[in-house]
């Protein structure tokens, strides 16, 4: 058994097609599939159910591909643990944020990242929570920048800056004769907000349950993106809440909606820097704390 045998298998339940694993694995079809079938030969047990259209992964096969996992990721730190003896700045950062960070932190953070840290390139993945935190888990990613709450076996989150929300309206509506607007009034507008398994969506509702289930011409309609809810709020279609960094700016740059605080007690969440408890490049967190601190964001109150 190898690190490379493993590899295939995981890469195997990860695709459950064997083209497609070999692809992922830079090999032929016949060199994966004859290794895995191998490997199952040295088990003794069957760790996929073949079919002429799809791979099922069985259920010891499961617990083989787990365990897989976590010496992939622990051999892999090796190379981490001799680079970080050498430079703990040297060689990429694995960065996943959440999709209504990123737009909105890494534009400034990228910046200070890349001067303090030159020989340290960020390769960026951009996802939901959690497809972040099976990244993380899996080794995929190093590190990972998410709103709380947040709380997975071995994973250590800790709290970057708290950021307000605010609401977004068309720049005629009503509203924008008020110097701010309480969350009990977000029920009496179409409010648009993100899709469903989406973080920032569920604080908003937290924070306004009722808009969940408006009655009468009161309903929640959804958008793909921040900007995009933006656009559609631009256009008349109804009014968002965003978080400061999203929202502020607007006043500046978009003629077609206003932007205004709410209310107190405000809702707001806060941002934080997620990674393994067995990463290696300790020195590294701290840097890109510290950055994150340093990047102009509106709004924004430090957690120092």
């Amino acid at each position: 058994m190898t690190l490379t045998d493993l590899r295939y298998i995981v890469a195997l339940a990860q695709e459950r097609h064997f083209g497609r694993a070999a692809e992922k694995c830079h090999v032929s079809q016949p060199t994966l599939s004859v290794a895995v079938k191998k490997l199952e030969e040295q088990l003794g047990v069957l760790l996929f159910e073949r079919s002429a259209t799809d791979v099922k992964i069985t259920e010891i096969g499961r617990h083989v591909v787990d365990q897989a996992e976590r010496v992939i990721r622990e051999a892999n730190q090796i190379h981490d643990i001799a680079e970080s003896g050498r430079d703990p700045y040297a060689g990429p950062l694995r960065l996943g944020v959440i999709y209504t960070i990123g737009p909105y932190l890494l534009p400034g953070l990228i910046p200070l990242l890349t001067e303090r840290a030159p020989r340290m390139p960020l390769m960026i993945q951009e996802n939901y929570t959690s497809r972040l935190s099976e990244a993380l888990k899996r080794g995929d990613i190093d590190v990972a920048i998410l709103a709380l709450p947040f709380e997975e076996n071995g994973i250590v989150a800790q709290p970057v800056y708290e950021e307000p929300f605010r609401v977004v309206m068309p720049a005629t509506h009503p509203w924008t004769d008020a110097r701010e607007i309480s969350v009990a009034k977000l029920q009496e507008e179409p409010l648009l907000l993100l899709g469903a398994g989406n973080c920032f969506r569920d604080q908003v509702l937290e924070a306004c349950p009722r808009c969940a289930h408006g009655t009468g011409l009161q309903k929640t309609l959804e958008g793909s993106s921040l900007e995009t809810i933006r656009h559609m709020v631009a256009t008349g279609l109804g009014v968002t809440v965003l978080p400061s960094t999203a929202a502020d700016p607007l006043s500046s740059t978009q003629k077609l909606v206003a932007v205004r605080p709410l209310a107190a007690p405000v809702p707001s969440r806060k941002v934080a820097i997620a990674w393994r408890v067995t990463y290696p490049r300790t020195k590294v967190i701290d840097l890109l704390r510290e950055a994150i601190l340093d990047t102009p964001l509106p709004g924004v109150k430090p957690i120092r």
